[in-house]
């Protein structure tokens, strides 16, 4: 099969197009012959490493995918080949106190496809068949491939962790990236009033159309937390979604007192400094999250397939041109989810 690789850490130019074996589905998995992947910024860091992670070489990146199955392994019911599939890249013991519990993303065997394990640039992937949702006839794969991340995430961090209700105001720091697209169209789909902080009139103009009610473009408007603050009749937000990090201090003054901020990741970068008095003098709570339970991945999935909820797509680029799909992420061109395409089915 054909695969994206890297044997090293580095820039975009690490990665390479190159023939490996097809997998054999191990009993209780299924083989995926994929038609789509889609990027996250993980990838970006996976490739680059980071300080401590450990991997074995070649790695291949990705962690969103949809498909085929193309064969079942031992002991697999209720499935059949054929059948499109999308996949859930959360892969857990299933054992554990917290899987028991429903909460398989706080496994404490977890891991995610594509980081610390072989991902979905490739042609096939072996997966347990737990991790698989079918895909409505007629629906794309590209769609169903950039959803399965990042609209669980932001599921399960506004829904199930941030607790939102509807009639409250929403806070997105970003416009156009795939959390923070999902996180605008869950929001307003909950019955949210939802702002938007973006960098750019173009990306701004994509979160009116996914829902945002208020608009803030930063390249115009530095302090944008006084923005807000105005802007919600000097109350504050009830619910801040930032997932850059050096952006806590405006989020946390245009949180209202009470206020929660919602963090599934560090953009800017994972290290920053933050005035404390802020949290313990307006009663903020930082809630963190990682990805979501088997039962969000099943319910945010079919409210994509109702199409209550509609993944952003930017550009598609063949497996083999995976390295100018990370160069147009890493410089934050994109509106939307990158994909790659995987052959035709």
């Amino acid at each position: 099969m054909k695969a994206i690789i890297f044997n090293e850490h580095g820039g975009p130019e690490a990665l390479s197009y190159t023939d490996l074996p097809t997998p054999e589905p191990a009993p209780g998995e299924a083989l995926v012959k994929l038609e789509a992947a889609a990027l996250n910024r993980m990838d970006i860091w996976v490739r680059e490493g980071w300080p401590g992670i450990k991997l074995a070489f070649p790695h291949i990146p990705g962690a969103d995918g949809a498909g085929e199955i193309a064969a079942l392994g031992a002991g697999v019911e209720g499935w059949e080949v054929g059948e499109r599939v999308v996949i859930n890249p959360n892969m857990t013991d299933g054992t554990c106190e917290f899987c028991q519990a429903g909460c398989e993303n706080r496994c404490d065997n977890w891991r995610l496809l594509g980081e610390t394990i072989p991902g979905t640039y490739r042609e096939y992937i072996a997966v347990p068949a737990r991790n698989l949702l079918r895909i409505p006839k007629g629906f794309d794969a590209h769609a169903a491939a950039a959803a399965a991340v990042v609209y669980q995430t932001a599921w399960h961090s506004l829904m199930k962790r941030g607790m939102l209700r509807a009639g409250e105001t929403v806070l997105v720091v970003g416009a156009s990236g795939g959390v923070n697209t999902a996180s605008i169209q869950v929001a307003a789909l909950a019955g949210a009033r939802v702002m938007v902080v973006g960098s750019n009139a173009k990306k701004l103009e994509l979160a009116e159309e996914l829902g945002a009610h208020v608009l803030i473009d930063r390249s115009k408007e530095e302090n944008w937390s006084k923005t807000v603050f105005f802007e919600t009749g000097k109350r504050g937000v009830d619910v801040v979604v930032d997932n850059v990090g050096t952006t806590y201090m405006h989020s946390m003054r245009a949180a209202k007192k009470g206020g929660r901020i919602l963090t599934v990741g560090n953009t800017g970068a994972a290290k920053f400094e933050i005035d404390n008095r802020y949290i313990f003098g307006k009663h903020l709570s930082v809630i963190g999250s990682t990805m979501g339970t088997d039962q969000d991945f099943e319910e945010v999935m079919g409210l994509v397939f109702d199409g209550k909820l509609k993944p952003v797509l930017d550009m598609s680029f063949p497996l083999q041109d995976a390295a100018e799909a990370q160069k147009r992420l890493g410089a934050g061109e994109q509106m939307g989810k990158i994909t790659l395409s995987i052959g035709n089915l």
